[in-house]
Parts: structure tokens; sequence; C-alpha cells
């Protein structure tokens, strides 16, 4: 009897964890995150598949289970989140290797999802917002101090000359009486009422 199989058709997805498709790893900087990986793999060798291996399949599985765990446990949190391309293709690199002796063929790994804890979403969250309230009371405390000394740098101006202090208050007196129509007390320099008790 002869058996032909049509290796090149097969193609099997393998979750890492059938479960819940999701598979715990603690990262470099000793976070627990759940994580989403594929595995594409397929069976290029079937003698080979079958006399190197008890079971191909179930072998690949832990192997990809393994693998998955020492490279995400040489990344820190923040590489993880933003370089899985990079990990993917050292995963594939990996397995492809690893696998070759029981004639599998990885094809391709691709890291789905990465999910923190509820925990740690709210601290990040918590350390985001502060980090903006803080911009923003440094950018507010530097809008006061430029306000400070526009103000200095004006009173300079204005101590210099009593016609340029006198124009200023007729100034603000013309704002307030566009805004509001109301009785408006007008503060007159100490000097002039001077000069007027003297006469």
């Amino acid at each position: 009897e002869m058996c032909i199989i049509k290796w090149d058709a097969l193609h099997v997805k393998l979750m890492l964890n059938k479960n819940s498709n999701s598979y715990q790893v603690l990262t470099k900087d000793s976070v627990t995150v759940s994580v989403d990986a594929v595995v594409y793999y397929r069976v290029s060798n079937a003698t080979v598949s079958v006399a190197n291996v008890e079971n191909a399949h179930h072998s690949t599985r832990l192997l990809a289970q393994t693998t998955l765990r020492n490279i995400l446990g040489t990344k820190n949190l923040h590489e993880i989140l933003s370089d899985r391309e990079s990990i993917s293709g050292s995963m594939q690199a990996a397995l492809d290797e690893a696998t070759e002796p029981w004639g599998i063929k990885v094809e391709r790994v691709e890291i789905k999802d990465v999910r923190l804890p509820v925990q740690l979403q709210r601290a990040m969250a918590a350390e985001a917002e502060a980090a903006r309230e803080a911009r923003a009371k440094v950018i507010a405390a530097e809008g006061e101090q430029k306000a400070s000394r526009a103000l200095k740098n004006a009173s300079e101006v204005m101590s210099e000359s009593s016609a340029a202090l006198q124009l200023r208050y007729l100034q603000t007196l013309n704002s307030i009486s566009a805004e509001h129509n109301s009785t408006v007390i007008f503060p007159l320099p100490i000097d002039m009422l001077q000069s007027l008790v003297r006469k």
C-alpha cells in the first residue's frame, strides 16, 4: 500500500492556548501580560514528522508556548507593545529552526493582542493624568512669569511719564464703559487732588 499525503495544502492554525486563546507571560520588568498569539505551520515532510517525533502538532504547540515565554521574558513591556513585528519574526525563526527536524515548516507567527492587568491599566492612566496636570501647572507658571515680566516692563515705562499713566487710566475707563453701562468710579491721582486743594 502507498500512502500519499498532499502536504502543500495542509495549513494548521495553532492557538497557543485553546481554552482561553491567551498565554500569561512575565516580562523583563516583572509585568504579567496576557498574550494572544497565532502560529501558522505546515507539515513539510510527513515521513520525518511521523518518524522523528511522537506527536508533531502537540510538540509544536508546546515549543511555541515555551518560545513565546522565553522571548517575551527578555523584553520590557514597552518593547512588547511597540515592537510586535520584530518579536514575531524572531519567534518564527526560532520555531522554524527547532521544528525542522520534525518535518514542520513554520510559515508565520503573529502576536494578535497584548492585554494588561486592569490594575496596571488604572495605574498607567493615573500616572498619565498626573503627568498632564504637572505639565499644565508648569505651562501656567511660565505664563505667569512672562506676564509679571511684561507688567514690570510696562510699569517702568509708565513711571517715566505721568501722561502715560493718565492715558492708561482713560483706556481702562473706555474699556469698562464699553462692556458695562453702569456707574464708574474714576480714581484720581493724589498729586492732582493736592494741587486742587492748594488752590
